[in-house]
């Protein structure tokens, strides 16, 4: 791949989805809604409620799981429970998704190599890159490489997992917490908690120096 802005590995603005694909989707989208499924104004409203979610809600799971021993490991036990309860998240009818925790040991990377399913319902729609053949071919056999471009140097001695979300489970990271962040609260570590950082092409962000 060529030389790509910070936060992407090639965005050139063209969602990677074949047009069979979209001809699929239609007739599908036509036929529910002509046998009364649901309505269009329902559909408008489902696609307006995930065009509307954010990262943040990711980023408030992770600054919370550094800062509470207890719900980290109910989350990468068992995910979905411990959402329910610490974010009253109604993720009922929703693919099942597992926590991965990055350490000094693993780094975990997220794709979907099939298309792009991804944990919409808690970190928004997916980028473009995220999407894109070559991001998902590439990823699985040169992740190291791949990570570089996005500025993101893993050292040689900690192994790097490439984990495939598919429809029916979907894959979040929670990154490691960076250092000189002791005694800081959920408020101010969601600040360092990136969507990359939630996929695993980045780290979170390190704090801002303090001025002497």
């Amino acid at each position: 791949m060529s030389a790509v802005p910070p936060g992407g590995v090639i965005d050139d603005g063209h969602d990677d989805v074949r047009p069979e694909s979209r001809r699929l989707e239609a007739a599908l989208r036509g036929l529910l809604l002509e046998r009364g499924v649901f309505t269009e104004e329902d559909l408008r409203r489902q696609i307006a409620a995930t065009g509307a979610r954010t990262p943040l809600l990711g980023a408030r799971i992770v600054a919370r799981a550094w800062v509470d021993a207890h719900f980290r490991d109910r989350l990468l036990e068992d995910a979905k429970p411990a959402l329910a309860q610490g974010f009253a998240l109604d993720l009922e009818h929703t693919p099942e998704i597992t926590m991965l925790e990055n350490t000094a040991q693993v780094h975990h990377v997220v794709c979907c190599t099939l298309c792009s399913c991804y944990p919409r319902n808690i970190l928004g729609v997916p980028p473009l890159w995220y999407k894109s053949r070559e991001y998902r071919s590439r990823v699985v056999i040169e992740p190291r490489a791949v990570l570089a471009e996005f500025g993101t140097r893993i050292p040689p001695e900690r192994e790097i997992r490439v984990v495939d979300s598919t429809a029916d489970m979907r894959y979040m990271v929670i990154p490691l917490r960076p250092a000189g962040t002791e005694g800081w609260d959920e408020d101010r570590l969601v600040a360092l908690v990136t969507r990359d950082s939630l996929i695993g092409v980045a780290h979170a962000r390190d704090p801002e120096p303090t001025p002497d």
